[in-house]
């Protein structure tokens, strides 16, 4: 009796378990990340997947390629978005700014102050905005998701000295991305851009080709910058390092509602992992760069205002430089004005 009540039940699970696979057959999701897995944006893939594959009851199956097994850089990457061979990419601003050059509205310098406002202002009604404009000036073929991080925020770190304020910057050779912002903003701080391809970085450090860069802790631990010469970082957190995650349009719009909810959850799981995994590995991070000889540095508040004012002109020059810059950037100002009110209102409460 045990042992016919035991075989109904196997075969009754495995009945279930193969009604599940041919459901997950009717939406597959194709996800790349020209990452590892020991990056943050691999650690928001996951939450996804399991969040998808399980809150669809098995109706979507995602696939994970994670490094350059699909593409290997954003243009092309993108491209496959569109062309629908890829269903969902992250990039940063810069490996999508070849095509929406407006997204480079996150690396503009010292518009938000600190991880609270930047995930208030990522997770509203700005990023729609900018999902919007994306829609429209890629025929309706690439969605944006969300916009989640991918290594904390961008810092000054450097081989030669400390930084404190902007004339410590005069003459260093900062490494930067191709891409016209990032290179006004060197400028506008008296260094020299020197633009390199980021697999090149470490010996470019140690042969003195450049001399400094901007990025995150994680990604300077993470690629043995130090080892290279790298031992100055100052904390003046003039960006957030943001991560965003595009989807082939039709892809999207081909599910029915229901099913588009469950990814719509998905991508707000993966952004809140995105926004938390930065926060626990840079710890260690920092602990280890200290360790190591390196010279940290946080400018007081006198020495970022410094900064921010060195940097401001690099706002007026993305307005009247790129297509969609003043649109973008009142939406993005004015996101951050609202998030910032929102939290100093609630932080009065939670004080009395």
């Amino acid at each position: 009796m045990i042992k016919s009540t035991l075989k109904v039940l196997t075969t009754a699970a495995m009945l279930a378990g193969s009604a599940i696979a041919a459901q997950a057959a009717d939406y597959t999701i194709r996800a790349t990340a020209n990452s590892n897995e020991n990056d943050e944006d691999y650690d928001g893939l996951v939450v996804f997947k399991n969040f998808v594959e399980a809150a669809s009851n098995g109706a979507i199956e995602v696939e994970l390629f994670i490094g350059t097994q699909l593409c290997a850089k954003g243009a092309e990457c993108l491209q496959g978005v569109a062309d629908g061979t890829i269903d969902v990419y992250i990039s940063t601003s810069g490996g999508a700014s070849g095509i929406f050059p407006y997204v480079q509205v996150l690396d503009l310098p010292y518009l938000m102050a600190n991880d609270r406002i930047a995930e208030t202002v990522l997770a509203g009604d700005f990023t729609r905005k900018m999902r919007e404009m994306a829609l429209n000036d890629s025929g309706g073929a690439i969605r944006l998701m969300t916009i989640g991080n991918t290594g904390g925020w961008r810092n000054f770190a450097n081989t030669k000295r400390r930084v404190q304020s902007p004339a410590d910057m005069e003459g260093l050779k900062i490494r930067t991305v191709v891409a016209d912002l990032p290179q006004e903003l060197v400028r506008s701080l008296g260094a020299s851009p020197t633009p390199i391809p980021w697999p090149e970085l470490f010996t470019s450090f140690q042969t003195g080709v450049v001399e400094g860069s901007k990025n995150g802790i994680t990604d300077i631990m993470g690629m043995k910058f130090p080892d290279a010469g790298l031992q100055y970082v100052t904390l003046d957190g003039h960006a957030y390092m943001g991560a965003l995650w595009w989807m082939n349009n039709a892809k999207f719009m081909d599910m029915p509602e229901d099913m588009r909810r469950v990814v719509v959850d998905g991508f707000s799981a993966l952004q809140q992992a995105t926004f938390a995994s930065p926060k626990r590995k840079s710890i260690q991070a920092y602990e280890d760069f200290v360790a190591g000889g390196g010279d940290l540095y946080v400018p007081t508040p006198d020495e970022k205002a410094a900064f921010k004012e060195a940097a401001a002109p690099v706002h007026d020059w993305f307005k009247a430089n790129i297509d969609g810059g003043e649109e973008i950037f009142d939406a993005l100002v004015g996101a951050v004005a609202e998030a910032e009110a929102d939290i100093d209102a609630g932080m009065m409460k939670d004080l009395n």
